[in-house]
Parts: structure tokens; sequence; C-alpha cells
């Protein structure tokens, strides 16, 4: 079982499945609602996700990538929470700031890397996708679509 809330407790939640993959978006809309060089996600399924406080406000938008998304965040300190999409209704990307346990993830990619600013650099070690999740290009680096 995962925990986690948001900077003022207001929304709290708790996971009962095994947390999936991390990664780092170095995209302009992560950097933009994070305020900072780049977000940290953890995939997970949206069926064993359970709010046990507060309530989310949203926003959607389509991404970079040309997909819908939504930031759901709490309303009384504008935390991120999580992203959705309609893309994969099943699973959901919960910020890894909010985790109880935040050792209890360890990133394994990098996305959008075609972004990133040139003054935060993440190790060379995990997989790098230019943009999205896709397919991979020569030298090393995931290509997007």
């Amino acid at each position: 079982m995962s925990t986690g809330h948001c900077l003022c407790g207001f929304v709290s939640y708790e996971y009962s499945g095994k947390l999936g993959p991390a990664g780092y978006c170095h995209c302009e809309d992560c950097r933009r609602c994070t305020g900072s060089a780049f977000g940290v996600s953890v995939r997970v399924e949206v069926s064993n996700l359970r709010l046990l406080t507060g309530r989310l406000k949203s926003y959607s938008k389509v991404s970079d990538g040309g997909s819908e998304i939504t930031r759901h965040f709490c309303p009384e300190c504008g935390s991120p929470v999580f992203t959705s999409s309609p893309r994969h209704p099943e699973f959901i990307f919960l910020k890894a700031g909010l985790l109880d346990d935040a050792a209890a993830i360890e990133p394994v990619q990098q996305m959008w890397v075609q972004s990133r600013v040139a003054w935060a650099v993440i190790g060379p070690e995990l997989t790098a996708f230019a943009r999205g999740r896709t397919e991979v290009s020569s030298g090393g680096m995931q290509r997007g679509r």
C-alpha cells in the first residue's frame, strides 16, 4: 500500500497496487505545471487509487504530443496530484513527489529530452526518448512520434 498527500494535506490518497515505472518528463507542459525543469511521475492503475480526503480540480488541454491530457491538482494549495488521458483510461500518472515514501520509486526513463533545459541534466544511464515513448533512433536515444 502506498499513500500520499498534497502540500497542504487537503488531498490525500492511497494506492493498493504495485507502483509502475516512473520517469522524468522534460516537455514544456510539465515544466510549466511543476514550475521546475521537469516533472516526475509514476504510472499506476486508476482502479487501485482511492482518494481519502479532499477533492481535485482539473485542467485539460492538448499536449505537445497531440493527445488530450488532464492535470488534476489540489484546489487549495495547487499541488499537482496526477495526470490522466482518455488515450489510456486504465492508467494515471501520479506525481512522485506527493508519495509519503518517495524512495519507493526509481525513475527508469526520461521523455521529451529534446525540450530539456540545459541547466538540468538527468544521468545518461536512463533510457531517453526525444519526444514520447515510441521508437529507437540512432545513438541510443529513443525517438517519439
